[in-house]
């Protein structure tokens, strides 16, 4: 090992092992570190893969996608690197490498799997030479920071174009994905098949009313949700690919999702853990994933179906057999989906929602007025309470109100560690916690330390 590479990865470990004491997560500051040092510590790490490198990119999904991949080469016998807490730029990716690498010449591991930032992904291909690219979907977040869509599009697209050899995965169910198929010479994709909870039409957040490729109107047979669903356009004859991965039949409740799935010709059940139609998804792109890595079947859904998830991926904790979930929220289209499983559970509720603006969370909120909040007026949803909290929590409280919820119900509690205190001892049947990234650790940390465990 060059002196440098090893002076930059000794520098790091020691950075992580520093962070660790004091108490913080320690997931981009060593890469940061061993970059300095060492510009091409990535690049020199990652070429270290003896089996291969799979980059997870999209709005939604990546953080659960990329882990269920990695749980899944895991449990099949690989050795496998992963920023497993979403630290998904490049130091977060660098430190990846930097906590796992030795400094034996000879150190290897199998596979890399690795989430990466839309904006980030042009310049970590620069550097990581990936074996397969996922693309789990694209909608619009963090105007302020990514800008249009269709910019955030042109990275991944314009990156694509340099990796003739990549396999892509990709949702065929999405429009704006599915038209990076034409880019790379192996492409599969993945979706779901129509199910009981199609829709005819799409909430107002639907990212794809166009045909990407000739600007005509895309027509929809059904939608699953947002612009996901069964699409042609009558213009250039561009639509939904045929899934080489396929979900049919998909039920959610409260404990589970499942759906059946053909895989090696063969009719498995795939059974999550975890309720949300969109959990099928990650599932389906991973599956598609480790099927083109010639993983056994039954080794990825048994993985699947003994998955957890990570922090805010609809964490289940318990208060004296009271179920309490916890849940991501970053853009319309994630909300909306967390309002789905909301308004789909029955009994009556409490509803968290903590909304931040700083740099990880994205400063522009406007966002909030795209989410469809007018659902939560109905009066016959059982919601006991709404309470805002985090350091937007007014401006959340606004929004509820113009959605027409009553003003009797709406509370507001800047202070997270007070605001989870009052979901805990809420008198609901269950209560669901919603919050943006920043306002996301502080709310767990307060729910692992008042709840009975998860």
């Amino acid at each position: 090992m060059p002196f440098r590479l090893c002076a930059a990865v000794w520098a790091g470990k020691t950075v992580a092992a520093l962070s660790r004491m004091l108490g913080h997560r320690g997931s981009s500051l060593p890469g940061h570190v061993a970059l300095r040092i060492y510009p091409g510590t990535l690049r020199a790490l990652a070429r270290r893969a003896k089996k291969g490198v799979i980059l997870v990119t999209g709005t939604n999904g990546k953080t659960t996608t990329n882990n269920m991949i990695a749980q899944m080469l895991s449990d099949a016998g690989h050795s496998v690197i992963i920023n497993r807490e979403g630290a998904n730029m490049l130091p977060g990716i660098a430190t990846a490498f930097v906590r796992s690498a030795g400094v034996n010449p000879a150190y290897s591991f199998d596979y890399a799997v690795l989430e990466v930032d839309e904006a980030s992904f042009p310049r970590v291909v620069e550097q990581v030479n990936p074996d397969v690219v996922v693309v789990t979907n694209f909608f619009r977040d963090q105007l302020d920071r990514y800008g249009e869509l269709d910019q955030t599009i042109s990275f991944i697209r314009d990156a694509l174009r340099k990796l003739p050899k990549t396999r892509l995965v990709l949702n065929g169910d999405d429009p704006l994905v599915a038209q990076l198929g034409r880019i790379g010479p192996e492409t599969t994709y993945f979706g779901l098949a129509p199910h009981g909870r199609v829709l005819d039409t799409s909430g107002a957040s639907r990212e794809a009313r166009f045909c990407p490729l000739c600007g005509t109107d895309l027509h929809y047979s059904f939608y699953h949700y947002s612009q996901l669903g069964l699409y042609e356009c009558t213009g250039c004859g561009f639509e939904r690919p045929e899934p080489a991965v396929q979900g049919w039949e998909a039920v959610s409740s409260v404990d589970e999702t499942t759906c059946r799935v053909v895989l090696d010709g063969r009719d498995f059940r795939l059974n999550l853990p975890t309720q949300g139609f969109y959990n099928l998804y990650n599932a389906l792109a991973a599956l598609c994933a480790g099927s083109g890595l010639r993983l056994e079947p039954e080794t990825m859904l048994k993985s699947l179906y003994h998955y957890k998830p990570e922090i805010g991926r609809l964490q289940h904790f318990r208060h004296r057999g009271r179920p309490l979930y916890l849940n991501l929220v970053k853009n319309p289209a994630g909300f909306n989906e967390s309002l789905a499983i909301l308004l789909a559970a029955r009994g009556s509720k409490d509803l968290y929602i903590a909304i931040n603006d700083n740099a990880a969370d994205g400063r522009d909120i406007s966002w909030l007025w795209d989410v469809d909040v007018e659902l939560l007026a109905e009066p016959d949803l059982e919601i006991n309470r709404f309470l805002c909290s985090g350091e937007r929590a007014a401006e959340m409280a606004v929004r509820l109100k113009y959605a027409g919820v009553s003003a009797r119900k709406i509370g507001v509690e800047p202070r997270v560690q007070d605001a989870v205190g009052e979901m805990v001892r809420g008198g609901g049947d269950a209560a669901y916690l919603l919050a943006t990234y920043t306002a996301l650790w502080p709310t767990e940390k307060a729910l692992s330390t008042m709840s009975d465990g998860k």
